[in-house]
């Protein structure tokens, strides 16, 4: 795993909310901490209402965790485009990620109840 990077099992439980609903619930949510930027969230798939999420098209690579994919969630209010990613084939040194999702914060709600 690239120093920079760490890994750990977030403390409490954790919510995502979109369009009003949680979609997502978990006690046994990662925080993965790289660099200086803030701490990301990452929920088990088990743990999130996959019935909200559509795969995307959209794809990026990190030189230290790999090729994320997207996926957008779907609201009463409409699509929410890209709000979630996974590493679905991390790379060697954080495979602990594989099997989760994180959310962006400014599309939906991700919060420690």
């Amino acid at each position: 795993m690239a120093e920079h990077i760490t890994i750990r099992k977030a403390t409490g439980k954790w919510v995502v909310r979109a369009g009003g609903a949680i979609i997502g619930e978990s006690s046994d949510a990662l925080e993965l901490v790289e660099g200086s930027a803030p701490p990301v969230i990452y929920f088990p798939r088990d743990d999130i209402g996959m019935a909200f999420l559509e795969k995307t098209e959209s794809a990026t690579r990190c030189p230290y965790k790999g090729t994320a994919t997207y996926y957008s969630v779907s609201t009463a209010a409409g699509d929410i485009a890209d709000a979630a990613w996974s590493y679905e084939d991390p790379m060697e040194g954080v495979e602990q990620i594989r099997d989760h999702l994180a959310f962006y914060g400014h599309k939906v709600t991700v919060e420690q109840l």
